[in-house]
């Protein structure tokens, strides 16, 4: 892939990491009051922290000078696209609780780490290097958990708070009793925290294992 695709696309990339960082924002307004949401903030924070650290290793990874780091990381893009789709399909599913719905939820995250992995050993081969394949996956990984964070964001409803309250914000004041509509808000921030973490680790590992597999 030449490095001029590269280049063409880092850039929806980085603003799809930029659009999930708006939706956020949008979504813990008014800001000054994240602190009172669990441990002190730290729900809302963490995924606002982990996008801004995305948009700064997507922008310095797609804008390798390498010709084949970026025919890997081009590659990886084809099969992050897939695994991101899985990835909401969890999102989906999560919602159902059952043993069946489990063992969905588990096959499809395996089957996106396949992909994954699949991104790794391809990334290997065009660059001839176990070390480009693991970032190869966990280029991929970012990609998908950007896709998975974007519909989580977007799901979360907070034109719908608590009856005895007019403030969306005061209804953190009941979460130690059950306050289901900030329960639910802090599952969607800790779930999304949790796509943008483990998956580029998830990525880079099981990279790693295929790119040294198809070196056997």
């Amino acid at each position: 892939m030449a490095s001029g695709t590269m280049s063409f696309l880092r850039i929806p990339i980085v603003l799809l990491a930029a659009g999930d960082l708006a939706l956020l924002a949008v979504r813990l307004r008014p800001w000054p009051e994240i602190v009172n949401l669990p441990v002190q903030g730290t729900s809302g924070f963490d995924p606002a922290i982990c996008l801004a650290v995305y948009i700064v290793l997507l922008f310095w990874m797609g804008g390798s000078r390498d010709d084949k780091v970026q025919r890997a990381l081009g590659s990886g893009v084809a099969l992050a696209i897939p695994a991101g789709l899985l990835c909401v399909g969890f999102v989906y599913l999560s919602e159902q609780h059952s043993q069946q719905m489990l063992y969905m939820q588990i096959g499809v995250l395996v089957a996106a780490s396949i992909c994954w992995g699949l991104a790794g050993m391809r990334g290997a081969k065009l660059a001839n290097s176990p070390n480009v394949g693991i970032a190869t996956g966990v280029w991929s990984a970012m990609i998908s958990a950007l896709m998975a964070g974007a519909v989580i964001l977007a799901r979360i409803d907070l034109n719908n708070p608590p009856a005895q309250s007019t403030d969306p914000w005061k209804q953190y004041q009941g979460l130690a009793i059950g306050n289901q509509a900030i329960q639910s808000l802090v599952h969607s921030l800790n779930m999304t925290t949790g796509f943008l973490l483990i998956s580029p680790l998830v990525g880079g590992a099981i990279g790693l294992i295929f790119a040294l597999g198809a070196q056997d």
